[in-house]
């Protein structure tokens, strides 16, 4: 059995269609921390087909760029991690820190969502 990811805060949604959802993280790692998630259940990334795949990666390098003009930063790290056997990928802004000292903290739960408009704003696909 695997476990899924809980349902996000509806004012959490940056992107959504029928097969994943971007999101603002529930605990996020810095602020604006987004997580992309299939919406199936589905363990591990080489479970997706070929289109499916590229169809999600698709997701987060859009939903990257958009973060990068939103948070005016340069670097967004792309963090995949299968602890929960869950595919979902963590797009996590760097302001100040490099590395790995970006996870040195305690994430609290999100209360603030207004980055959410700005960075949705900026969603522009590329086909």
């Amino acid at each position: 059995m695997h476990t899924s990811l809980p349902t996000p805060n509806s004012k959490a949604i940056i992107y959504q269609d029928d097969l994943l959802y971007a999101c603002l993280a529930r605990y996020p790692i810095t602020r604006g921390h987004v997580v992309v998630v299939w919406k199936k259940d589905v363990p591990d990334l080489h479970l997706l087909s070929v289109e499916e795949y590229d169809h999600l990666m698709n997701v987060v390098g859009t939903i990257r760029n958009a973060m990068l003009s939103a948070l005016k930063i340069s670097k967004v790290y792309l963090v995949y991690m299968d602890e929960i056997k869950h595919v979902h990928w963590h797009l996590v802004p760097r302001y100040n820190k490099k590395g790995f000292d970006v996870f040195i903290h305690e994430p609290k739960e999100i209360s603030d969502f207004s980055l959410v408009d700005k960075i949705k704003s900026l969603v522009k696909f590329v086909t």
